[in-house]
């Protein structure tokens, strides 16, 4: 049997009531993680694009540090974008802010919608915990 736990920030317990999904499942040390989007924990989507891409990474630390796990931990991310050429320069200045550079895969996908109107971004990762005595993964 893989060790496996579900992932349920309290902030996000209504995502799982009404979408009926969990934010992120960890098995043994990784940690995938559903897609992030820029919306409140009420899940109402934010409509300035800057303002949305914050809260989408708000919502994936959310989710990281329920698991235990930090941005860097991050070795594998995806993100998906609605008009991408437009968006992707805020969004790109917006993620250099607030996530490191340089220390994991990334993959940007452009798409014509999103699971809800308004949404421009969803980012999809997965996380391996480090070690705690910091000698690297487990």
């Amino acid at each position: 049997m893989t060790d496996r736990e579900l992932i349920i920030p309290p902030t996000m317990q209504l995502i799982v009531e009404r979408a009926g999904y969990v934010p992120a499942v960890k098995v043994g040390a990784t940690v995938f993680c559903a897609g992030q989007v820029g919306r409140t924990a009420d899940l109402d989507v934010i409509a300035d694009p800057e303002a949305q891409f914050m809260a989408c990474w708000e919502n994936l630390r959310v989710v990281l540090q329920a698991a235990g796990c930090t941005f860097e931990d991050v070795v594998d991310m995806t993100t998906y974008h609605v008009q991408m050429s437009t968006h992707m320069p805020v969004f790109r200045e917006v993620k250099n802010r607030v996530f490191p550079r340089g220390t994991y895969a990334w993959t940007a996908i452009g798409v014509s919608e999103l699971a809800g109107a308004g949404l421009l971004v969803e980012i999809k990762c997965v996380a391996i915990k480090r070690d705690p005595a910091g000698l690297g993964f487990p």
